[in-house]
């Protein structure tokens, strides 16, 4: 897979390039910033589970994960101007290099290049990526309706992240099994896995917001508490019978960083971070069992190995 994510970069820094060198030097800014792809890589392992051999992906399962990981970046351009972020994966971020003007026309840009690449895959390909990024929209509309509520659910939490992170990452896998044209119980079996995986790897992100320090999780964390998004951590620790109510008071609009470091300090108190991390393996654990009936394939390997390392990520700074 090595030599296939080699390949996916070239194909990445293509696709984006456009006439002008300016466009084209901020499209491909957070591409040359690197990143674990992990799209990518579960489209591929995906299209592969039926594949003992090992072979190279086709070009069309290269372009389907480059199409997931455009939209992938093109709505951190997006995320970073909402969240007025100034790094993004160790490097200056888009809107902080050049405006955020810049920054969500280049994110737009990214979008229509994922959607061209779709396009070309067919039109179940290209109406799945459409409907997922109207998911993506939706999942971050309902964070911001629950921004800055102390009240905010579980449940809300859980629909939110559904829309902005797991479809993508059921897509990647739906778009990897259907352009190797996959059995139709294989390629549900596969979408499923992404979806789980994809709602574990956003509660991972949210407990390293609050566990981790910025060299660790390569972006400044705890700017969702700054930005009112209450992640299930906090959601959990804002019912701790002892620092809940303390903590309830620090999250308001007015919130400073001080106050920000000291609410991270009273999550870490309570048992908010534990059970988000046992949702998480929960959700991991579900991933796996989707993958039961399936050969034990290089593909397969590679996906029930990323269910493993995720839980593993969020320990790592506990």
């Amino acid at each position: 897979m090595e030599a296939d994510l080699d390949r996916t970069e070239h194909e990445l820094l293509r696709v984006v390039a456009a006439d002008g060198e300016f466009l084209t030097e901020i499209a491909s800014h957070l591409i040359k910033a690197g990143g674990k792809r992990v799209r990518p890589g579960f489209a591929m392992a995906s299209a592969a589970v039926l594949d003992s051999s090992g072979a190279a992906a086709s070009i069309n399962v290269i372009r389907g994960g480059c199409a997931v990981e455009l939209v992938h970046i093109g709505s951190l351009y997006h995320d970073d101007v909402m969240d007025d972020a100034t790094t993004r994966r160790s490097v200056v971020s888009v809107n902080a290099r050049w405006g955020n003007l810049r920054a969500i026309l280049a994110g737009d840009y990214l979008l229509g290049r994922a959607s061209e690449l779709a396009a070309g895959l067919g039109t179940e390909v290209a109406g799945l990526l459409a409907t997922t990024i109207t998911q993506l929209c939706d999942g971050q509309i309902q964070e911001l309706q629950s921004q800055f509520n102390p009240d905010r659910s579980v449940e809300a939490y859980e629909r939110s992240i559904t829309g902005k992170t797991a479809a993508l990452l059921g897509t990647a896998c739906r778009i990897g099994a259907l352009v190797s044209d996959l059995p139709r119980p294989v390629v549900e079996s596969l979408t499923e896995f992404g979806l789980a995986y994809g709602m574990a790897f956003q509660i991972v992100d949210d407990i390293l917001d609050i566990v981790a320090s910025d060299e660790q999780a390569g972006k400044p964390t705890g700017n969702d508490l700054l930005e009112g998004i209450y992640t299930l951590p906090v959601i959990h620790a804002l019912g701790d019978p002892v620092v809940g109510d303390e903590l309830r008071s620090l999250l308001t609009p007015e919130i400073t960083d001080a106050q920000r470091d000291h609410a991270r300090m009273l999550v870490q108190q309570t048992t908010g971070v534990q059970v988000a991390l046992d949702t998480a393996q929960s959700f991991a654990d579900k991933a796996a069992a989707t993958l039961a009936d399936l050969p034990d394939s290089p593909g397969s390997q590679a996906l029930r190995a990323a269910s493993d390392d995720l839980i593993a990520r969020a320990q790592a700074p506990l």
